[in-house]
């Protein structure tokens, strides 16, 4: 994959890039080895449990080539040309990430989903712990205009046919920001920006609203994953003036289910879905059906389109019943990977959200 990202430099041994903030975007080139699947659970990041790491159960680095961004481009454009559909997959993690767990997770979409796009790793400057959330939070905003370098030069090269967009928690928040600034001065978005996935948006509902509004007509086919239950969310909800986050909503209920119908966005409700861990905020990280079913049409190059049975349906049935969809089936076209994008497995993740989301 290549990396891209405000992240300073690290001056500890073995570790590449620290949560604090870089003064210039930095760059860097890395193979990640994956053990084989029957060692592991589809959905799982398997962490070494020692070091060195082994590759015959552990997620392991075998490279890491810090570049500047002339080798970062032509690393880029090179990859493109041997893609079979030189589409571009740019992954932007959430809250509490530290480097290593935003590498590890986007090695694990790439390889689960089948995906044969170009991975792009945008990771901005998180501390890793739950007690940095403003940090994280301004940490986007400082990140924003590096982003949408990255998604303007993505637009400007002629090599690069199709580029999808995957975001998580708070990184949705840089991610619409990036997108939002990009239309705004170019008149409009790229067509060959497909797809845009939010998922588990740590995103005012309010906010959102003029987000997509700045965007105008030319924009991306939007993909929104909620569960109502996503306890994270409720916990941020708490913390920004009790205003609804767009990962949060009743896609069902007024405004919402007419406003996604108005701006033509899916959704997908996971609310009933029962995976996950203990926050709900990762539902489909955990659910190998709905990673098996996202990824097979991505493997096959052939994406579900609305001649097709819809993915809403396919999860639905994959579940029991357990997921519910909302949007129009033109809407339910993926032809990027939707699973698997929340690292945060940290036990004292849990536990502290747990905590301070206990009523007082």
């Amino acid at each position: 994959m290549m990396v891209a990202t405000m992240r300073k430099r690290s001056e500890n041994p073995g570790e590449v890039f620290s949560g604090e903030r870089g003064l210039t975007p930095a760059f860097a080139e890395i193979t990640v080895s994956i053990p084989p699947d029957n060692v592991r659970k589809v959905g799982e990041v398997a962490w070494p449990r020692r070091l060195p790491p082994n590759p015959a159960t552990d997620f392991a680095t075998t490279k890491v080539e810090q570049v500047d961004q002339p080798a970062a481009e032509k690393w880029l454009n090179a990859s493109v040309r041997k893609s079979p559909d030189r589409s571009v997959l740019v992954f932007i993690h959430g809250f509490n990430n530290q480097f290593e767990d935003a590498v590890f997770r986007l090695a694990q979409i790439m390889h689960d989903s089948g995906a044969q796009s170009v991975p792009v790793l945008a990771t901005w400057p998180s501390r890793g712990h739950l007690l940095a959330y403003a940090y994280d939070r301004e940490s986007t905003n400082y990140t924003r205009n590096a982003l949408e370098d990255l998604f303007q030069y993505l637009g400007r090269d002629s090599e690069v046919k199709e580029v999808s967009v995957l975001a998580h928690s708070m990184g949705n928040m840089l991610a619409l920001e990036a997108l939002r600034q990009m239309a705004i001065r170019n008149g409009g978005l790229p067509p060959k920006f497909k797809n845009v996935m939010l998922a588990a948006p740590d995103v005012d509902v309010d906010v959102f609203r003029t987000q997509i509004a700045d965007m105008g007509k030319q924009r991306p086919r939007f993909t929104l994953f909620v569960s109502r239950d996503d306890r994270a969310l409720a916990f941020s909800r708490r913390i920004w003036g009790d205003v609804p986050r767009l990962g949060a909503i009743d896609p069902e209920q007024s405004p919402y289910r007419e406003e996604l119908a108005a701006n033509n966005i899916t959704v997908i409700d996971l609310t009933k879905l029962k995976a996950g861990d203990k926050l709900h905020h990762s539902k489909f990280a955990d659910s190998p059906e709905i990673v098996q079913l996202i990824g097979a049409p991505l493997s096959t190059g052939q994406p579900l389109t609305d001649s097709r049975l819809g993915l809403g349906d396919h999860i639905v049935m994959a579940t029991a019943g357990a997921a519910q969809t909302v949007g129009t089936a033109a809407g339910l076209v993926v032809t990027a990977p939707i699973a698997v994008v929340d690292q945060n497995t940290r036990e004292n993740y849990t536990h502290h959200i747990e905590t301070l989301s206990t009523p007082r």
